[in-house]
């Protein structure tokens, strides 16, 4: 090892004031020749959006897109509706890492038995990310903790309906024979109460 280390060091010392002299000559200039054509101007400047016409017009109602269904939409496409916010013309992005920090902190309330609140996160995590498997189960323990076993039997149907064969779902059809037996009717749920 030692015989290397003076070796290279050696060839390192060789090969610094080679570059130097290589770095150091000078560039080979092109002859140019007369009677080529002048190079393009690059200093013009790019033409302007806003020079277009018709860009004038105000953003005001008058200029608005229509973005109503076509006629016939609904029959064309049924169970292709939006619930009950796309009457007012409101929705709720899809955002599904919302949707797992609401779940987190329904987890949260869920443990501190604050039902509640815990309801209350397990839905809105539902408006960021629909049909969420693990919201929708969490909301129905939630909801039977809480007293509401009409809302809870929706739920945990709603959950075998979107992950037949999901973690809860052996949990989910146990709770729903014990609803059952309490009176509670199986009525097939749209979407999560």
């Amino acid at each position: 090892m030692s015989v290397k280390l003076p070796t290279s060091l050696a060839l390192i010392v060789c090969a610094l004031p080679l570059s130097v002299a290589l770095a150091q000559q000078p560039v080979e200039r092109v002859p140019v020749d007369k009677s080529d054509p002048a190079p393009v101007d690059n200093t013009a400047q790019p033409p302007r959006s806003d020079d277009q016409p018709g860009l004038d017009e105000s953003s005001s109602r008058q200029t608005q897109i229509d973005v109503s269904p076509p006629a016939g939409d609904a029959k064309n496409h049924p169970g292709a509706d939006l619930g009950s916010d796309s009457e007012s013309g409101e929705f709720t992005p899809w955002n599904p890492m919302k949707a797992m920090k609401d779940i987190e902190v329904g987890d949260y309330y869920f443990k501190s038995e604050n039902y509640p609140a815990a309801i209350s996160r397990y839905r809105e995590a539902l408006e960021y990310k629909p049909h969420d498997a693990d919201a929708t189960y969490k909301l129905a323990v939630a909801l039977e903790k809480s007293g509401d076993l009409k809302g809870a039997m929706e739920n945990y149907q709603d959950y075998l309906k979107t992950l037949p064969g999901g973690p809860y779902a052996a949990k989910a059809q146990k709770s729903i024979d014990r609803l059952k037996q309490k009176g509670i009717t199986a009525q097939a749920a749209s979407q999560p109460k």
